[in-house]
């Protein structure tokens, strides 16, 4: 029996054969990367990365799988700590692969009589003391000790990371996730994530960065954020700083989809608001929406609220169905307000909403934390995110992006936020098709850059001592830059005439001249050459800007190196990189040695990340 071939055989019964073929591919490539190597005695770290609700759990059984195909015959599955999630996950896994032994948090009898003669599958969430449970069992039991132990880490850049790494000590959940695996011979550890950003920035002293990586595309119905933040700005994008009433648009909009696509044979609509993470603010909101469709339902009938109505229902463009006609629509409308059939919810750390609520019907849910990871809204087609941060994060920003999904109908999105917010969901999503590019082009150490109004993820599972942060639009050049041979820089360069300004050539030639140069430890040559290796990801063909000058008597360590001219010529270059070389004399404290220097200067606006753990001099 082929456990890969009987789920994927079921995915496929269920009229999903697209999805079937995708955990095929995912599976196989998988194995025939990573698996079929495996040693058996080492402690591997990978990572598996999808878009936001793309459809990660489902790939997850997939490589469960083809493991057990393998002869894995351990498997565990952590989710966020979160025990209706872990539950849900629980039931899903149950479902799903009823092939396997599958152990809930409390199932320790029904794990140590299986005996591992079925593989087992256990599901747990983060939290500390079930994880802690779970190694005193691990290690009572000794299945393990002789047995490699496949984990499964969802949303693993959320809580197993070290949120202690900058004090020296070892946060709870890390230190138990690192003793679960030292109790098995060997190990598998799938870090499973579609917000990378902390995961790509540990160091390998932390065991928790990966040795390979795997990207899987959507599938073609997939709305992600190539759809909501693409340029130019779409017409479904709808900037709350531009219009007069923001919410009260939303509102209609929602009840207007409502009829749609209940009228229309849909079980469900979904309108989501996320405005903080403040609960006195959820219920402000909740007054709000209340006040507006008390008044909508007062005046149905009145010439302005009809015409407010007509203006949304010429924004409809359904996709999956035929657009009612207005009458029709608007009779949909008046019936959901006058049965008051619209359900209001607010989810927050005090009060909990069972998915089950806004799992039919028309609703509209308002929270903060509670509507990020793990949370998912069937037919949501409705966002108004006002959510603000002087100091955003990049990871929690897109875990918020709740419209993503298989099924809305692209016809009928509106998404409600202001323009600082779209900018910058515009730029994560050029950031993850960045570092997807690297993936997808080989590239083994992924690098990232961001606007200066944004952090690629919290600072407390970054180990300060080896995040290096380089600024774009910042000119930098070593004090003690050394050429492996300068002779073949001399040639190189030879073509490029110092009484020219400047010169736009490839940024592959700019790759290749850099790997000629070394430099002092503090000097993270190593980074830059990192960061050229994202542009040429994105895009093979891209261009830089060279400036060469030659017979320069400048002295060492003055603090400066550009003339005045030279660092206008780069100054003024804003989107492309700009390398600035400079051949020294070496008669002003070089030691009579002459050298070419460099001076690099990256595109602004951003900030670019990397990982120091070795000297970059090299």
């Amino acid at each position: 029996m082929s456990y890969l071939a009987t789920y994927a055989g079921a995915i496929e019964k269920r009229g999903n054969s697209a999805l079937a073929e995708t955990i095929r591919k995912t599976a196989q490539d998988i194995e025939g990367r990573y698996l079929r190597h495996f040693d058996y005695f080492s402690h591997r770290i990978g990572l598996l990365f999808g878009n936001v609700q793309s459809g990660k759990t489902a790939q997850m059984f997939g490589i469960i799988c083809q493991a057990a195909d393998d002869g894995f015959p351990a498997f565990l599955l952590l989710t966020t700590d979160n025990v209706m999630l872990q539950q849900q996950t629980q039931q899903r896994v149950e479902n799903d692969l009823p092939d396997f032994c599958i152990c809930g948090e409390n199932d320790v009898m029904k794990f140590t009589e299986n005996a591992l003669m079925k593989p087992a599958i256990i599901v747990l969430k983060k939290n500390y003391r079930v994880l802690k449970q779970w190694t005193d069992i691990f290690r009572t039991t000794s299945f393990m000790r002789g047995n490699p132990l496949f984990i499964l880490d969802d949303e693993a850049d959320a809580a197993s990371l070290n949120t202690l790494v900058n004090s020296g000590r070892q946060s709870s959940i890390n230190r138990y996730l690192d003793a679960i695996k030292s109790e098995a011979s060997s190990s598998i550890f799938l870090q499973v994530t579609g917000t990378p950003q902390a995961v790509f920035l540990q160091t390998s002293l932390s065991g928790f960065r990966p040795d390979f990586t795997y990207y899987f595309r959507p599938g073609e119905k997939y709305l992600g954020g190539d759809f909501f933040f693409r340029q130019p700005r779409q017409e479904y994008i709808r900037l709350t700083d531009e219009a007069e009433n923001p919410l009260r648009e939303a509102i209609l909009h929602h009840l207007a989809v409502s009829a749609q696509l209940l009228g229309t044979g849909s079980k469900v609509v979904n309108f989501v608001i996320h405005p903080s993470v403040r609960i006195s603010i959820h219920n402000k909101y909740r007054k709000e929406v209340e006040k507006e469709l008390d008044d909508i339902r007062s005046r149905f009938d009145t010439a302005e609220v009809k015409q407010e109505f007509f203006d949304t229902y010429q924004r409809l463009n359904p996709q999956k169905s035929k657009l009612l006609a207005f009458d029709e629509l608007q009779r949909g409308v008046r019936n959901l307000l006058e049965e008051e059939s619209i359900k209001l919810l607010v989810m927050n750390g005090k009060n909990e909403v069972p998915a089950e609520e806004y799992a039919s019907g028309s609703n509209i849910i308002i929270g903060g934390n509670t509507l990020g990871r793990g949370v998912t809204f069937s037919g949501l087609h409705t966002v108004y995110y006002t959510r603000t941060s002087k100091k955003p994060q990049a990871d929690t920003m897109w875990q918020h992006s709740r419209m993503f999904g298989y099924d809305r109908d692209a016809g009928l999105i509106e998404l409600y936020l202001d323009s600082r917010l779209y900018k910058l969901s515009c730029d994560i999503n050029a950031t993850n098709n960045a570092m997807i590019a690297q993936i997808e082009n080989g590239v083994e150490n992924v690098k990232m850059y961001y606007p200066d109004a944004l952090r690629p993820t919290r600072n407390n599972v970054l180990d300060n001592r080896h995040i290096v942060a380089v600024s774009g639009n910042t000119n930098y050049f070593p004090l003690e830059p050394q050429n492996h041979t300068i002779e073949e820089l001399d040639e190189l360069l030879a073509g490029f005439d110092e009484q020219v300004d400047s010169y736009q050539v490839a940024l592959k030639l700019v790759q290749g001249i850099l790997e000629h140069i070394s430099a002092e430890p503090e000097f993270p040559i190593r980074a830059f050459r990192s960061f050229l290796n994202i542009y040429v990801s994105e895009n093979p063909a891209a261009q830089a800007v060279l400036i060469v000058r030659r017979n320069r008597d400048i002295k060492k360590g003055s603090g400066a190196l550009l003339s005045p001219n030279d660092w206008n010529l780069g100054r003024a270059v804003t989107d492309k990189v700009v390398l600035t070389l400079y051949k020294v004399t070496g008669e002003k404290g070089w030691g009579g040695k002459k050298l070419w220097v460099p001076n690099i200067k990256l595109p602004s606006n951003a900030v670019y990340y990397d990982v120091a753990e070795e000297e970059d001099g090299a």
